[in-house]
């Protein structure tokens, strides 16, 4: 079997996994399984990484997006012991008509991504070693590195204050 074959069929395969996990996500009405279907829609996508052959890329999908914030996502909701069940205040009226504006702006996007960049050619360029990132990160960019990290601290210390409940109130 030819191997850009055997990738195409593995494309289709995760494209079709991440497209229906994504659907559930934004159609379901229990929170849980809405997280859980995203954990599969970001390993699909850590998976269309691996087939481009950026496999650090796909390693850190699975660290940060899935071991790190859904994580975080779930530990949020079990803190502030919102229902885990189904939500029945998630139906809308106007579903329909937002379903009909998001299809309107997928079509008019991938219309005038064609028009425009269509003819465009894809330059192969060198690729960046994963030393290379790790040198920079932690030599020219250790300032911002280290700003964004207090940042996520903040917002984590943050979020806990204001979901925990005082006995006081």
């Amino acid at each position: 079997m030819d191997l850009s074959i055997a990738q195409n069929w593995f494309f289709l395969v995760i494209a079709l996994v991440i497209v229906a996990a994504s659907l559930v996500v934004v159609t379901s009405r229990n929170v849980m399984h809405a997280a859980l279907m995203l954990v599969g829609a970001l390993a699909g996508s850590a998976g269309l990484f691996i087939l481009l052959g950026a496999e650090f890329v796909a390693g850190v999908v699975v660290l940060v997006y899935i071991g790190a914030i859904i994580v975080l996502f779930l530990f949020g909701v079990m803190i502030t012991r919102v229902p885990i069940g189904q939500s029945h205040n998630l139906d809308h009226a106007n579903r329909w008509p937002a379903l009909v504006v998001a299809v309107g702006t997928f079509a008019v996007m991938a219309g005038s991504s064609v028009a425009f960049f269509g003819d465009e050619e894809i330059y192969n360029t060198a690729a960046v070693r994963t030393s290379d990132i790790g040198d920079s990160i932690f030599s020219r960019f250790v300032v911002p590195f280290e700003v964004v990290s207090f940042v996520l601290l903040a917002a984590l210390i943050g979020g806990i204050v204001l979901a925990r409940k005082d006995a006081d109130t």
